[in-house]
C-alpha cells in the first residue's frame, strides 16, 4: 500500500497578454511545488488554461489529500475558466457519485442539514490568491468596499463548492496590493511557513 501523501495544484490563472501573464501566479504554484517535494508528497498538477479532461480531474481530486488553487483574483473572483472547470469537474463528480451522492438531507432524518452530502472527508483545500487590493481593505468595517468581509468571505462562492463535498476548507494564502504597495517576494518567502502551519507539517 502506497502511503506517500499527494497534492493537486490547480493553477487557474488567465493570461492577457502585455497585461497580465501569470508569472506571479507560477511563482506562488512553484513555491508549493517544492514545498510538497520536500515533504515527501506526490505533487500532481492542473493548468486550467492548458485544459485538462473532467472524469480525469476528479480521478485527480480522488487521489489528493490536499487540494491548493493558486489563482489571480479578476473582477473579486477566479477567472472565468476556473468556474468552467468547476461546473466540469464537480458535475462529473456528481454523476459518477463520486464526490457525494445528494445534498445531505433526507426525508427519513429532517435534522440532516444540507450540504452534508459529500464523500470527500478527510481532504483539505486551500485558495492561494494574488490581489490588487491591500490588505488593509478586509477584515475592517470602516472599509466602503467589504464593510469588515474577510478574504474567506469573497471566496465562499469557491469554497462552499469543496466543503458541500466534505472537504476541510483552510485558512488562506493571500499577496496583496501587487501593482503598489505590495511586497511579492516577501509574501513568496512566507509562503512555505503558512503551508506548514495550517498542514501542520
Amino acid at each position: 500500500m502506497n502511503s506517500t501523501k499527494k497534492v493537486l495544484l490547480i493553477n487557474t490563472h488567465l493570461t492577457y497578454p502585455n497585461w497580465s501573464e501569470g508569472l506571479l501566479n507560477d511563482a506562488f504554484n512553484q513555491k508549493a511545488k517544492e514545498f510538497f517535494l520536500e515533504k515527501g508528497f506526490e505533487v500532481v498538477e492542473t493548468k486550467v488554461e492548458n485544459g485538462y479532461d473532467a472524469d480525469e480531474e476528479v480521478e485527480k481530486h480522488l487521489e489528493a489529500d490536499v487540494i491548493i488553487l493558486q489563482t489571480p483574483v479578476n473582477w473579486f473572483g477566479a477567472p472565468w475558466i476556473y468556474k468552467k472547470y468547476v461546473d466540469e469537474v464537480f458535475n462529473s463528480g456528481l454523476m459518477s457519485q463520486k464526490f457525494l451522492t445528494d445534498d445531505g438531507r433526507t426525508r427519513e432524518d429532517p435534522s440532516r442539514q444540507y450540504g452534508t452530502g459529500g464523500k470527500l472527508h478527510g481532504k483539505k483545500f486551500m485558495v492561494c490568491a494574488t490581489w490588487n487590493a491591500p490588505e488593509d481593505s478586509f477584515n475592517n468595517p470602516d472599509q466602503i468596499l467589504f464593510q469588515g468581509r474577510s478574504t474567506a468571505d469573497v471566496f465562499i462562492h469557491i469554497t462552499s463548492n469543496y466543503k458541500f463535498c466534505g472537504v476541510e476548507i483552510l485558512p488562506g494564502y493571500n499577496c496583496y496590493d501587487i501593482f503598489k504597495d505590495g511586497d511579492p517576494v516577501k509574501d513568496l518567502e512566507n509562503y512555505p511557513g503558512h503551508l506548514a502551519a495550517v498542514l501542520d507539517l
